[in-house]
């Protein structure tokens, strides 16, 4: 399964990304069409981790920094995150918000770092697929191949903003990534409160991921 967490965390782990990071640019990224989006995005993922393996595995800084350039202006972050704390959102004060947002996503490069860049670019399939011209939302099917040679369905939910096709939703074998993270987080939330679990992902980040 771990191949498939690094498939999930290499093409999802920037929709919950600092927000000073969206100014950075998505150099050769192509979000006219859903295809394409999570195509491109994910072959210069690819090309970087297979020509800078070494090097981000000494520092997970740059890993960082590289999704956040390549994935983060292509992933509707607001939009992910309002459906992660769902009712929660809405109480959030907009520091509470922020801190969220970056406890979680780092809390996402801690667990699953590792395993992203030892992924390869022949695990990764995306299939062909059409969205009409006039669609506002979609859904691109890709595959990606365990260890064993099996293979897993990851989908990606995807919708049409004023700049450019995004994606904000992650589906592995039939599993929502907003919906399970929702869950749990929701779950958590109502018995210790925002503050407390904001506290818990930033203490394991700073532990390595660790729980």
């Amino acid at each position: 399964m771990k191949t498939v967490l690094a498939a999930f965390a290499l093409m999802i782990s920037s929709v919950v990304a600092a927000a000073p990071a969206q100014a950075r640019p998505a150099a050769a990224v192509d979000n006219s069409d859903p295809t394409q989006l999570i195509e491109t995005s994910a072959n210069i993922m690819v090309g970087e981790l297979e020509a800078r393996r070494a090097e981000f595995r000494k520092d997970p800084a740059k890993l960082r920094a590289l999704v956040e350039r390549v994935l983060l202006p292509n992933f509707d972050v607001d939009y992910a995150a309002r459906l992660v704390l769902g009712k929660h959102w809405r109480s959030a004060t907009p520091e509470q918000r922020k801190r969220f947002i970056d406890a979680f996503y780092g809390s996402l490069i801690a667990n699953y770092g590792d395993a992203m860049v030892e992924f390869t670019g022949d695990r990764i399939r995306v299939l062909p697929s059409t969205v009409p011209a006039d669609a506002t939302s979609a859904v691109v099917r890709t595959e990606v191949k365990r260890g064993n040679g099996s293979k897993v369905p990851v989908n990606y939910s995807l919708r049409k903003t004023e700049a450019g096709w995004k994606a904000w939703d992650v589906v592995i074998e039939g599993i929502s990534y907003v919906k399970s993270f929702r869950e749990d987080f929701g779950s958590e939330i109502d018995q210790k409160g925002l503050d407390a679990v904001i506290q818990r992902l930033e203490t394991q980040n700073r532990q390595g991921g660790k729980s």
